[in-house]
């Protein structure tokens, strides 16, 4: 149970950092008068967080910090069906005390208005106007090359002591792909985090930010147990 905590712990802190770290940095930097740091400077956010969250607390709870992580892994062989339950209400935990966090800074001046609160969507809630079609195939897509991505750079023939700085870029360039598709979920817990605390129509498109990334996650699993995988070097 010690054992269990400290990485429910981990996963906890780790997917606040992420919600906070990412969505904060949609929601109070991206279009900052003059010094915005813009689209581009939010996936590198992104991107960070996962770098930072995995090097400290991956040796504690692996990094998950994404219930798609979580289910492509045990999809995998590389985590326990049993301890899915306890990492997923830790990461989704931690996802939203982070968007409550960034909704209290966020709220914090005159006038504030949250706008969209860097919640994924689809047709109208799109950023960029994409269908739903559009927006699936996106988050499905996205969602299996990261886990190709963290299932090769986490094997055991795989560069030692690189695989956060790998996975952190994977990260940062499918937000830089996806954005204007869905504003980027591959992760259901970053999208509950900040769905609760915005728009109404973020909820109701909520459940495609479960089912897609999940989907995605198997995918990619799948895919590289059946054509990447050398058994014993994994």
């Amino acid at each position: 149970m010690h054992s269990n905590l400290k990485k429910w712990s981990a996963e906890f802190i780790g997917t606040l950092w992420l919600t906070l770290g990412g969505c904060g940095s949609a929601v109070l930097a991206a279009a900052f008068p003059e010094v915005g740091i813009g689209l581009a400077g939010v996936a590198l956010a992104f991107g960070l967080t996962v770098v930072t969250g995995a090097y400290a607390l991956g040796p504690i709870s692996g990094g998950h910090f994404n219930p798609a992580v979580s289910v492509g892994l045990a999809v995998g062989g590389r985590f326990s069906w049993g301890e899915l339950p306890g990492y997923v209400i830790s990461q989704v935990l931690g996802a939203i005390v982070g968007g409550g966090i960034l909704f209290v800074i966020a709220t914090g001046k005159a006038g504030a208005a949250i706008g969209g609160f860097a919640t994924n969507g689809y047709g109208e809630h799109s950023p960029g106007g994409y269908n739903l079609t559009a927006a699936i195939v996106t988050e499905v897509v996205m969602t299996a090359i990261f886990l190709i991505v963290i299932l090769g750079a986490t094997a055991k023939r795989a560069a030692a002591g690189f695989a956060g700085l790998a996975i952190g870029l994977c990260l940062t360039l499918i937000h830089l792909i996806s954005i204007p598709v869905t504003n980027t979920s591959v992760n259901p817990a970053r999208s509950t985090g900040v769905a609760v605390f915005g728009p109404d129509i973020a909820v109701s498109q909520l459940w495609l930010f479960w089912v897609a990334p999940i989907v995605g996650a198997i995918v990619g699993a799948v895919i590289y147990k059946a054509l990447l995988s050398n058994g014993k070097d994994d």
